[in-house]
């Protein structure tokens, strides 16, 4: 999840509905497909994320196109190693 591209949205502490705008503005770019990452306490943010846009905003113009997870270890100076889970949706416009 080191990659960084202009249509990766990475999802944080915000409400879901600032990264719905912030796919939306991918999306004006002209790009053909959005990546959500998120990691730890953030993937059900960004599980709603997705839905938000392919449920209400974007009905029948976008497809959930891959789901990847994963595990990456967090090195830190106060907790030591440690695992975090990791999700990667691909969502895909069928129509724009």
């Amino acid at each position: 999840m080191s990659k960084i591209h202009d249509n990766v949205v990475y999802i944080g502490q915000k409400s879901a509905m600032n990264y719905v705008m912030a796919c939306f503005a991918i999306i004006q770019g002209g790009s053909k497909d959005i990546v959500i990452k998120a990691r730890g306490r953030a993937i059900s943010r960004a599980v709603d994320v997705a839905e938000i846009l392919r449920s209400r905003f974007l009905e029948n113009q976008v497809k959930i196109g891959k789901i990847e997870t994963g595990t990456e270890t967090i090195h830190s100076k106060d907790r030591g190693d440690f695992s975090v889970s990791t999700i990667e949706i691909t969502l895909e416009l069928t129509k724009k």
